[in-house]
Order: structure tokens, then C-alpha cells, then sequence
């Protein structure tokens, strides 16, 4: 019952190919952060065209872990099934450095395209990863991480399915190696890369230089980061062409969920914070609850004669 359901020319489009058109029509991309299947349908609503599962988001606010490597492909492919069941923008999926070797991102890739989602990006981390953000990351060999990319290359079972190279080279190797290693990922069959960790918009520069192909660099905005809070703006005039907000919307309400559980504490009522809620009728709204409730009216209706 998603009163925004895609256009009957959408309709005809595979995820891939809706995530492909989203990055065509809209430079750069914003693609936002859906912790959950209702955030999901609230960024469709607003007008949002692309969303984003983070793997971060995955560990912290389905499992309540670190983003260390310890969730699975089956905690993935369990989250995305929910919001693709809820929502019909295409999807991005993080799935960290593939949750084992050749066979399990064969495995994985299927998995994702089964259960809807439009798009992936896999990095070249070690096994025992890190917060793209945090000290102490490193990296395997290229060719090991061309491996990774030829197995998700292989394992699609619709050519539309978009596959994103993410690098966490820049702080370890540095801009040079690292653009280096991106031209090789491009050139192995990816369809993006995502840079971790620039500072400068002139690193992302020199990457759409270097790589020399229409939507070939993806920008993480996310807080608290190395990364500046850059603009969509200043983020096109570098070049860029998707930016992700990986968990904007998830930050916030982790903050005011905070302040509603210490208020109650200290005040005895959440009376005090209930500014920071959303409205009954705005949940109803975007759940289109009432059109649930007159379908039931209706069923019993007609089964009591009326």
C-alpha cells in the first residue's frame, strides 16, 4: 500500500537501471542514509531519488556493535529485504570488503540483487576493518582487490546492478598511490569509485581528472569526519557525482532519543521535549495508515452482509 509507488516508466526498470537514471539526472547525487524501513519511506516522500544502507548503520543500530567487522551477510541481506519491501527508491548497499573471499561475494551479490537492491560498494580494507575514519586502517594489495571486484563483476545476474570500488588508501598510501590504485579498480569493471576520507576538494578533483569518465567518483559527506561538510555545490564544482549522507538522520535521532530517555528520568514526563517528536498525524501520513484501516473496514464489511 506505498501511495509512492515508482512512474509506469520506472516501473520497467530494474533497481540498477532506476539507481543509473537517479546519477543521470541528478549531478551530484544525493543519496541519504535509511537506518530502517520508515526512514526509507520518509526520504522517498520528500523527494529523495536514491538511498543508502551503511554498513556502520548496520552494526550500531540493528546489533548495537561497533563497525568492526563483526555483522554478516545474512544481517545485511536481512535489513535490506526490510527496506526494499518498504520503499521503492533504488538502493545503495555497503557491504564492507565482502564478508569472506571469492564464493561468499558471489554468494553476496546474488543475494542483494534477489532481495532489490540497485547498487553496492565494496572496499579494499583488510578483513579486520575499520570506521573509514578512524586511525589505524589498512589495506590489502591492488590485485587482491581486483580479485574482490572480478568476483562481484562475475556473480551478477543483472548487468544494470551498479558497482562501486571504495578505496581507504588515501591515509595510509597517500593521494598519488591511491589515485593509482583507482584507475586500476575503473579499469577492471567498476562503475564508480568512492574515495574515503578526502579533506580537499582538490583530491577529489584530482581523481575525476585522473579517472576521465562521466560519474566515476562518489563523495562521503558524513560528520564528525575527515572528511568537511561539504556542499552538493561545492562538491560539483570538483566534479563530483554522488555525494553520501550515511547517517545524517540516523545522528539526529539518536540525539533526541537521548533527550526524550533523560528528560522522562529527570522530569518524570516527556512533556518537556515533545517539540523534538514527530506528530501521530505526520507517522499516520507517512505510513498511510488510514488507508489500512478502511481497507479492514471494508473486508469485515462484506463479511457481516453490510
Amino acid at each position: 500500500m506505498n501511495d509512492r509507488a515508482p512512474t509506469s516508466s520506472q516501473n520497467s526498470m530494474t533497481a540498477g537501471q532506476r539507481f543509473r537514471h537517479a546519477l543521470e539526472t541528478t549531478s551530484p547525487l544525493p543519496i541519504v542514509g535509511t537506518i530502517n524501513p520508515y526512514c526509507a519511506m520518509m526520504a522517498e516522500r520528500v523527494g529523495h531519488k536514491a538511498i543508502y544502507l551503511a554498513g556502520g548503520g548496520i552494526a550500531t543500530y540493528s546489533y548495537g556493535l561497533p563497525d568492526l567487522a563483526i555483522t554478516t551477510l545474512t544481517d545485511v541481506l536481512t535489513d535490506v529485504r526490510r527496506i526494499t519491501d518498504a520503499c521503492s527508491l533504488p538502493l545503495m548497499v555497503d557491504v564492507d570488503t565482502g564478508f569472506g573471499g571469492a564464493f561468499n561475494i558471489a554468494r553476496l551479490v546474488k543475494g542483494l540483487i534477489k532481495d532489490g537492491a540497485a547498487a553496492m560498494h565494496i572496499e579494499d580494507q583488510v578483513q579486520l576493518k575499520r570506521c573509514g575514519h578512524r586511525p589505524g586502517k589498512a589495506v590489502v594489495p591492488t590485485a587482491e582487490m581486483l580479485d574482490r571486484l572480478k568476483a562481484a563483476l562475475d556473480a551478477r545476474t543483472d548487468a544494470s546492478f551498479f558497482i562501486c570500488a571504495r578505496t581507504d588508501a588515501m591515509t595510509p598510501e597517500g593521494l598519488a598511490a591511491t589515485i593509482d590504485r583507482a584507475c586500476a579498480y575503473l579499469e577492471a569493471g567498476a562503475d564508480m569509485i568512492f574515495v574515503e576520507a578526502c579533506s580537499e576538494l582538490s583530491q577529489y578533483r584530482a581523481f575525476v581528472d585522473a579517472l576521465n569518465r562521466p560519474h566515476s567518483v562518489l563523495a562521503n559527506i558524513t560528520e564528525f569526519s575527515k572528511t568537511p561538510a561539504f556542499t552538493l555545490d561545492e562538491l560539483r564544482s570538483a566534479g563530483v557525482s554522488a555525494a553520501l549522507f550515511p547517517l545524517s538522520a540516523a545522528r539526529a535521532m539518536s540525539a533526541a532519543a537521548l533527550k526524550v530517555y533523560e528528560a522522562i528520568l529527570r522530569d518524570g514526563s516527556a512533556r518537556n521535549v515533545i517539540d523534538i517528536m514527530q506528530p501521530r498525524a505526520e507517522l499516520y501520513d507517512f505510513l498511510n495508515y488510514h488507508a489500512y484501516e478502511e481497507k479492514i473496514d471494508r473486508l469485515f464489511a462484506r463479511q457481516r452482509g453490510e
